[in-house]
């Protein structure tokens, strides 16, 4: 525990603890039949925001980062997609909320920012978007790729190549053709090099995820994946993936979805796969990237509030293979987000040195963070 409150905690792919809805206003915009997209917007706007005006969630938010011993997190600050309104949307929240709540939590522009909140004892924020911000007028490549310096100039240090579905960069882990990277998306890789923003293939297709670790001048990441070896699912990396990701000097962050994990989904699988990177591929390429997040105890509360809305039809992005796998509430239990001292517990008891897991529980991230930052 004492390693784990000295160390720099530094989640590969997460989100800020959410806050819970608020039910009366969400019940009086269902009456006033507002739209469903509006209405997930506003659900969205709540959770992700709350927390920084109502004095209740803030301190529930305070404590949820301060049981969890975590000093940043790579934030999920864009919602899936390529479309640069659609990024804007969380993007703009996030800064909101880091701008309100900037004495105990703030937006990280650079690497270092993360190691003096550290010393400062506070929390940062740095931010990731979940797709390439591109227009897709196909004027020309140079003309496409325009937005990706400016997300970057907005505090975007991290990017998904693709999200669940093919994209014009590359075929994703949703797709069964996985045919890899796209002429245009090794244009992306070069321009995210050239930008210093991390490409991130945690949800491209295997041979996507390769390719763009064989033409990357620097570190590709997985940022919230799991081992194939241990379990092939779609959202994992097998080891020639996970190989070719380790010689570009990135890194695999285990997730803590119990579906992806498998097994019994619980803490320790959860170590499994982090001892699988780890003794194959070396400390230096093993991260943990929650892909979770606390959400106030008040959430049940207020959602009960709101009137039960007609079922929507499944979004194209979460179009996943079915299976029978069985979530137990027990293994969700065991890897949510305020258990993070327990994963570093779990490090020591495997016999892990302390230098492998600093490494692994922030110093992996945060090494990546500068690399994508140094000129070519």
């Amino acid at each position: 525990m004492r390693l784990h409150a000295e160390s720099i905690v530094f989640d590969a792919y997460g989100f800020s603890p959410r806050a819970a809805i608020d039910g009366d206003a969400l019940a009086a915009a269902v009456e006033a039949d507002t739209s469903d997209i509006e209405l997930q917007d506003l659900r969205e706007e709540m959770s992700m925001t709350r927390y920084a005006t109502d004095p209740v969630e803030e301190q529930e938010y305070r404590d949820a980062w301060r049981a969890a011993g975590v000093t940043c997190i790579f934030q999920n600050a864009g919602e899936e997609g390529q479309d640069p309104l659609r990024l804007l949307k969380r993007l703009a929240r996030f800064t909101f909320a880091t701008d309100m709540l900037r004495g105990f939590v703030a937006k990280a522009a650079f690497p270092d920012d993360i190691v003096e909140a550290k010393r400062q004892g506070r929390r940062r924020l740095y931010l990731t978007g979940n797709g390439v911000p591109l227009t897709e007028q196909w004027v020309s490549v140079p003309d496409e790729l325009r937005y990706l310096r400016v997300f970057y100039q907005l505090g975007i240090r991290m990017m998904h190549l693709t999200y669940q579905r093919r994209n014009m960069i590359g075929d994703s882990c949703g797709e069964k053709s996985d045919a890899g990277l796209s002429d245009f998306g090794r244009s992306v890789i070069a321009e995210v090099n050239r930008v210093g923003v991390i490409p991130d293939c945690a949800h491209s297709g295997w041979q996507t995820s390769l390719e763009a670790a064989q033409v990357s001048e620097k570190p590709v990441v997985a940022s919230h994946t799991t081992c194939g070896a241990i379990h092939p699912h779609i959202r994992s990396k097998p080891d020639n993936v996970i190989r070719a990701i380790a010689d570009t000097g990135g890194y695999v962050g285990m997730c803590c979805i119990p579906r992806f994990l498998r097994g019994a989904g619980d803490i320790g699988v959860l170590l499994n796969h982090i001892d699988h990177v780890a003794k194959k591929f070396g400390a230096d390429h093993v991260a943990i990237g929650t892909d979770v997040a606390y959400t106030s105890q008040n959430h049940d509360t207020e959602r009960k509030k709101i009137p039960r809305l007609r079922r929507a039809r499944k979004e194209f992005r979460s179009l996943w293979p079915d299976d029978d796998y069985a979530i137990a509430q027990q293994a969700t239990d065991s890897v949510s987000w305020t258990n993070w001292p327990l994963f570093t517990v779990g490090l020591v008891q495997r016999g892990h040195s302390d230098d492998d897991i600093r490494k692994i529980i922030g110093g992996n991230v945060l090494r990546v963070a500068h690399d994508a930052l140094t000129p070519s």
